[in-house]
């Protein structure tokens, strides 16, 4: 957990150094089209062995969730309830403000699943196939006996170890985590149709994310910070985007931090309630990126095989290496953690490909 930890530490650094420099803020000014296509199209594409691992859980509950999510946020995405109203101030009449159900078009299909689960779990109803590795870990993070409020502090795990695989390996998560969040602004900003991120905002961005891995290898964590992809689409699907929305969440993040009760509440959501989360969240992320095309001269044959050989070679890499990792070995263990942290991630492969092909490729 030491050299974990001084990864976590290591990655913020870089992070903090990546937006103070304003790397960011270049990089994203030069990532036109044909590089947030097949990027956010990536991102999106990459979490789909996750999501059905989750779904396998059951299939029903996840199918129940996205179901409901789609039809509150698509086929119901105008629907006004009348008891939402809220009084205009002029003339005294009401008006409904906001699509309540849009708004709402996660919340309610999360909340409204996790209370069927709860109710069949009451009832003794098996309806989750969990192995007998993920039943013993949901027991294990049982948190019944949990004090409900503790403060933590740096070094209560043990301060961080920086070693040469930890150097490596936060190296790597400071590129994967940099690239990551780059899209996830680019992606906020065309989900709400705000004008492009000016680079300034990236780095700033970045430089908070960075702060946050800091604090988080100091503490002891196993991971750092970095934008959230499933956030960033919720926000597209409810079209809520707000500061104070941000601000709220991160006061119950940093409240669930401190009481170890209540977080453990996180650890009690089923797993089929996660798969069906990441379905329709990171579908969102997919879309975008395939509207993307519309900026690009898509009948060119450069930019085709900018698109193919990027996205192909980002599935294939991962899918190779997963299977034979001994094949990049270089003969000094950091440098193929490096090498194989990067190669296996198809973000960065799609990024920096595309990026790649995009500045030096003319046409």
């Amino acid at each position: 957990l030491s050299q974990v930890s001084g990864a976590v530490l290591v990655s913020g650094l870089i992070q903090l150094a990546l937006g103070v420099s304003g790397t960011c803020g270049w990089a994203a000014r030069h990532c036109g089209p044909m590089v947030l296509a097949p990027t956010l199209s990536i991102i999106g594409l990459s979490a789909y062995k996750e999501a059905a691992f989750f779904c396998s859980t059951n299939w029903g509950v996840a199918l129940l969730l996205m179901f409901l999510a789609v039809t509150f946020s698509q086929h119901l995405g105008s629907c006004r309830l009348p008891f939402c109203a809220w009084p205009q101030a002029q003339g005294g009449s009401t008006e409904p403000s906001v699509p309540t159900l849009r708004t709402f078009s996660v919340l309610l299909p999360f909340a409204g699943v996790c209370i069927v689960c709860a109710i069949l779990s009451h009832l003794h109803v098996p309806w989750e196939s969990l192995d007998l590795a993920m039943a013993q870990l949901s027991w294990a993070n049982s948190t019944f006996h949990a004090p409900w409020f503790r403060i933590p502090y740096a070094g209560e795990w043990g301060w961080p170890l920086l070693t040469l695989r930890a150097l490596a390996a936060g190296i790597a998560m400071a590129i994967g985590c940099s690239m990551n969040s780059v899209g996830c602004y680019v992606l906020c900003g065309r989900l709400l149709r705000a004008p492009r991120l000016p680079p300034h905002a990236c780095n700033r961005g970045l430089c908070m994310e960075g702060l946050g891995s800091l604090l988080a290898g100091l503490l002891g964590t196993p991971g750092g910070t970095a934008a959230s992809i499933a956030n960033t689409c919720a926000t597209g699907l409810t079209e809520a985007g707000s500061r104070p929305s941000v601000q709220v969440s991160a006061l119950a993040c940093v409240v669930l931090g401190m009481s170890p009760r209540l977080a453990g509440l996180l650890t009690r959501i089923p797993l089929a309630v996660h798969g069906g989360v990441l379905c329709v969240t990171y579908a969102v992320a997919v879309g975008t990126g395939i509207s993307y095309f519309q900026y690009a001269d898509i009948d060119s044959g450069r930019n085709i095989f900018i698109v193919g050989f990027a996205m192909f070679m980002a599935l294939l890499v991962p899918r190779w290496l997963g299977t034979a990792p001994a094949h990049l070995a270089t003969g000094w263990v950091p440098l193929d953690l490096l090498f194989l942290s990067l190669l296996m991630v198809p973000v960065f492969l799609t990024g920096f490909l595309s990026f790649f092909l995009e500045n030096t490729v003319s046409g």
